[in-house]
Formats: C-alpha cells, sequence, structure tokens
C-alpha cells in the first residue's frame, strides 16, 4: 500500500472524526516511542497510523480503549464494599437485637437517578436587592 487514504480505513472506523481521533492518538504513541506495526517506507507517524489502521494491524477498540484510558485524570479502581456496621441502639453496653435494626441499600445508579431528579435551588438576588 503507497498511499493510504481514509477510503481504506472508513470499512473498519465508519466515523471519519472518530478516525482522525483514534489515527491521531496512535501517531502520538508512535512518537512517543511506541513500535510501529508495519513497515515505515519513509512516512511521517500520522500515515503510519493510518497504515495500521487500513492493515488491521491495530483494532480500533484497542485504540478507542487507550484514548480514553490517557484522556482519564482519576481512574476508578473496584475496591470491595466495605461491610455495613450496624448502629448501637442502646447506651450503657445493653446488647440489642439485630433483627430491630433494618437499613436501606442504595446501589450507586440509583444514588445517580436521584440525583439527576434534583433542581438547583435559585439565586434570589433578586429579592435581596428589594
Amino acid at each position: 500500500m503507497a498511499r493510504v487514504t481514509v477510503e481504506d480505513c472508513i470499512d473498519k472506523v465508519e466515523n471519519r472524526f472518530e478516525l482522525v481521533l483514534l489515527a491521531s492518538h496512535r501517531a502520538r504513541m508512535v512518537s512517543a516511542g511506541a513500535p510501529i506495526l508495519v513497515d515505515r517506507d519513509n512516512d511521517k507517524n500520522p500515515v503510519v497510523a493510518l497504515r495500521e489502521i487500513a492493515d488491521e494491524q491495530i483494532t480500533p477498540a484497542d485504540l478507542k480503549e487507550e484514548l480514553i484510558h490517557s484522556l482519564q485524570k482519576f481512574t476508578e479502581v473496584d475496591e470491595p464494599e466495605s461491610e455495613a456496621v450496624p448502629l448501637i441502639a442502646g447506651s450503657g453496653g445493653e446488647e440489642s437485637d439485630d433483627s430491630d435494626i433494618a437499613m436501606d441499600r442504595m446501589t450507586e445508579e440509583e444514588l445517580l437517578r436521584g440525583l439527576e431528579g434534583l433542581v438547583p435551588p435559585q439565586n434570589n438576588d433578586d429579592d435581596e436587592r428589594e
């Protein structure tokens, strides 16, 4: 493949804008020292990246995952949930019956859905001026 064009890659990545994002990310990776998966043939890094995508040497899904990972500032680590500690109902060391304590559990998705439904408070600057 002497010349590579967007048309050579469009069947691998259907959206041209996404293709540009992925190829530019791969070109930056190559310039940072990542190994090249095709012959360079005196081509510059963006052309090498497009040739790798066209020759299916690197999958667009892998490139997309690496692009997203490179843009993240915080990587979420899945840690096990801490065990719920029951509240002490009585004082003075009295033993309480665990069946009396009922806890509601809420998943993160339920919490986010609840937060999305909230309306921000109204700013009453006009009321304060009067």
